[in-house]
């Protein structure tokens, strides 16, 4: 079982964790973490794009010009898209891009994903996280006695509106909870802070 140190507010080691192998110690799959991205990031896309059809153009009721002797290709209205004003063709509509992987899936790209983290050395176990008011720079101290000022992700146990304001103003730095960890917040940051109960609540519910 892979083993993890235990490190309190001021970065000082009170201790070593035994990760639960299942959850902390698989070999990543990097397909099903590639899917997991694509999924979340698909889902996020607002799909807002649109174009007007031929029946939706405004206006080109009268033909152009008649059917025949003019020498010109026989045309029934402005509005076709071979004109410049006219509609799109096979053009972009409102649509919903985001698609769902099986369970099984989800489940496996987190494991994969927080093992990577922890074959990198780059998960932080804290003793506890409990900061007394919502002070930025309270939170920047605690990151910097960690050395995980750059890009890191806080995850607690449960929702702590104290670490969340405090958290939110740090440029790359992101708190959520166990329930709202995904893959593409795990290998985006470059260090992922968990408190030991954090820890074993995700092991309670992925294992």
């Amino acid at each position: 079982m892979p083993k993890v140190q235990v490190v309190n507010m001021q970065g000082s080691p009170v201790g070593e964790i035994e990760l639960n192998e299942y959850v902390f110690g698989i070999e990543p799959n990097a397909h099903v973490l590639h899917s997991a991205v694509v999924a979340q990031l698909a889902s996020q896309r607002r799909g807002t794009s649109s174009t007007l059809l031929r029946g939706e153009v405004r206006g080109g009721g009268r033909k152009p010009w008649r059917q025949k002797g003019t020498g010109r290709a026989r045309a029934g209205s402005i509005r076709s898209p071979l004109f410049r004003g006219g509609a799109v063709l096979f053009g972009p509509k409102p649509r919903d891009y985001g698609f769902s992987l099986p369970k099984k899936v989800r489940r496996l790209a987190l494991r994969s994903a927080l093992s990577s983290k922890v074959n990198e050395q780059k998960l932080i176990v804290l003793e506890d996280l409990s900061l007394t008011e919502a002070k930025t720079r309270e939170m920047v101290k605690v990151l910097k006695a960690l050395n995980a000022d750059k890009k890191a992700l806080i995850v607690t146990d449960e929702l702590n509106d104290t670490v969340v304001l405090s958290a939110r103003n740090i440029e790359g730095v992101k708190a959520t909870q166990v329930e709202g960890m995904n893959v593409y917040d795990l290998l985006k940051h470059d260090v992922i802070v968990m408190t030991k109960a954090a820890v074993a609540k995700t092991e309670e519910v992925l294992a």
